[in-house]
């Protein structure tokens, strides 16, 4: 499992380089057919490469994964694949590469795969702006999704993910010289300063709904009255029903200056990933845990998004987490604990036993 780690991890496969992501997907492709003797489906859309084994119908399980990470191409320079004290290091070990090993070896140790689909996408670190709908059907297809993310810390499923919105606010002003006659002018970006707060107001703690102010523009010049402003937004939430409440209250805003005007533009959303979605998916999980004498897997709510999402947001329970044990995601240092891959992969493979009645 470290060799088949190391291949992976040395084919860098940052998101928003096409050509990287197609040698990516390569070794993925010669990785999963290897050991499950099937080869894979390449699905291109947008110009980025995901790839699908469909065993039989593929309708009761969908294993899903990616292979794209945010680590640019040369980051090997310096953060170079090694193993050391036990721990694997390298960009996207964590992030989620030891997951799609971990998934294919499970697959393997199966007596047939009949019944699953497996889905590896290569944007998800981009927020799946290709494979969102391919994601969303074979969740539809699918009575169950299990995703090879990384564990949460101590190796805990997550059984909840935060949805995630984006928005832009754009204020509109007006603008006059600074020294002669400001009056004369709509400053937009004291408007935007007043609607900062209001923003930050429509969260209710950090393990709730957080709304968090990011990227602000504002001006033209240090002598105008800005004429035009704006601020990105990025919202997390527990349920539909908040992502409810604040996208309401974000479209609702209104101007605190005379003259001025708003514009809300919504980006990319993710649905959240609820308890009730994972809940007897889990229950499951510890079971089998218990049958192979290990430890509790003990559980975790987070705020960071997934493909979980998609396929919770889609109707289908979903239990994610089930990757590999390790940490500093997205950071130097990055690192999977070797000794904990065949546990969780033993874990997966008592899933699927039980998800598809071998």
């Amino acid at each position: 499992m470290a060799e088949d780690l190391r291949r992976l991890v040395t084919c860098e496969s940052p998101s928003a380089d096409l050509a990287a992501i197609a040698r990516s997907a390569d070794v993925v492709a010669e990785l999963g057919s290897r050991l499950t003797g099937a080869e894979p489906e390449r699905i291109e859309l947008g110009g980025c490469t995901h790839l699908r084994w469909r065993f039989g119908a593929g309708d009761q399980v969908l294993l899903l994964g990616h292979h794209d990470t945010v680590w640019p191409l040369g980051s090997l320079d310096k953060h170079p694949w090694r193993v050391a004290g036990g721990l694997a290091y390298g960009p996207g070990c964590f992030d989620m590469k030891a997951g799609l090993v971990q998934m294919f070896h499970a697959l393997a140790s199966l007596p047939s795969p009949r019944g699953v689909t497996v889905l590896v996408s290569g944007d998800e670190e981009l927020g799946a702006p290709t494979s969102r709908e391919l994601i969303q059907d074979e969740a539809r297809r699918c009575a169950s999704a299990l995703v090879l993310e990384g564990s949460a810390d101590g190796g805990r499923l997550k059984t909840a993910r935060k949805g995630i919105a984006l928005y832009e606010l754009r204020v509109r002003g007006r603008a006059a010289h600074a020294g002669l006659e400001p009056w004369q002018g709509v400053n937009a970006s004291v408007e935007l300063a007043h609607q900062i707060l209001a923003l930050a107001e429509l969260g209710t703690g950090p393990d709730g709904t957080t709304v968090t102010p990011t990227l602000m523009t504002g001006g033209t010049a240090s002598n105008t009255v800005p004429a035009e402003a704006s601020v990105k937004v990025d919202v997390r939430v527990p349920s539909v029903a908040e992502h409810r409440r604040v996208d309401a209250a974000i479209r609702g805003l209104t101007p605190r200056l005379a003259g001025a005007g708003l514009d809300v533009v919504a980006g990319p959303a993710h649905p959240p990933l609820e308890p009730d979605s994972s809940a007897d998916l889990y229950a499951l999980a510890e079971e089998v845990a218990a049958e192979l004498r290990i430890d509790p897997l003990g559980w975790a709510h987070v705020g960071g998004g997934s493909d979980g999402n998609l396929t919770a947001g889609a109707g289908t329970p979903t239990l994610d987490g089930l990757g590999a044990v390790g940490g500093n995601a997205h950071a130097p240092g990055e690192h999977v604990v070797l000794e904990h891959m065949p546990v969780r992969t033993s874990v997966v493979v008592g899933l699927l036993h039980r998800l598809l009645g071998a």
